[in-house]
């Protein structure tokens, strides 16, 4: 009984931190384009999914997009929908499809899903909120899909995807140094397939990025600016 409740409690603490840096995140680096917003969190909580599950994903996404409704965002309501969307379809899907596939092979499957879903579940989305947030009408907002909507999303999610194939495996091993997951302490080393992710990964940021500052015309935001 007192293993299970320790297990529990190191689990509640690694579960506060996730959220933590997600909401950090918020706040640290974004990129703006036109009206829509691209920042990390996503990443983060994807990764807390990975290791705790879809129910702890899904619950993430609901706290963080909770707290930037009622902290800093400036786009209330339809604000909090989004997030909370984005958030929960990216995460969930990827955490969902590694509970059952705990490979490397699973992860990609499971992170490929989450772009393809995520891209779509947003652009459907787009269409039916962005219209009462603008004042516009699906139409207007509809024209907006094959410039702005479609490549935003699609590049966010594939930038989301990158980031959390550079970052499992340095939070993994300081999560299991600090013993804050069940088990002995583990040492993580990078074999050649890990490298070969984590190269694939910081190429995909990079490019994902440029893209968005050149192609879409965003701009790096520090900080709440």
């Amino acid at each position: 009984m007192k293993k299970a409740a320790r297990f529990q409690t190191k689990r509640m603490v690694a579960i506060a931190m996730f959220a933590a840096l997600a909401y950090a995140c918020v706040f640290v680096l974004h990129i703006k384009v036109a009206f829509l917003t691209f920042d990390a969190k996503d990443a983060i909580i994807t990764v807390a999914g990975l290791f705790f599950g879809p129910g702890a994903a899904a619950a993430l996404s609901l706290l963080v997009a909770t707290l930037e409704l009622i902290t800093i965002s400036d786009t209330g309501l339809y604000g909090f929908l989004m997030n909370f969307a984005s958030s929960a379809t990216f995460s969930v899907l990827a955490s969902l499809v590694y509970k059952y596939r705990k490979t490397m092979n699973g992860a990609l499957a499971g992170l490929g899903c989450s772009v393809l879903g995520t891209t779509a579940v947003m652009l459907g989305l787009n269409l039916v909120v962005t219209p009462l947030f603008l004042g516009g009408t699906a139409a207007d907002v509809a024209a907006m899909i094959p410039t702005l909507l479609l490549p935003f999303n699609l590049i966010k999610a594939v930038l989301n995807a990158s980031l959390v194939l550079v970052l499992y495996k340095p939070i993994a091993t300081a999560l299991h140094s600090t013993r804050l997951t069940d088990g002995a302490p583990q040492a993580y080393r990078f074999n050649r397939r890990s490298l070969l992710v984590l190269i694939l990964g910081l190429a995909m940021v990079a490019v994902s990025i440029v893209l968005y500052l050149t192609v879409l015309d965003g701009t790096f935001l520090l900080w709440d600016d």
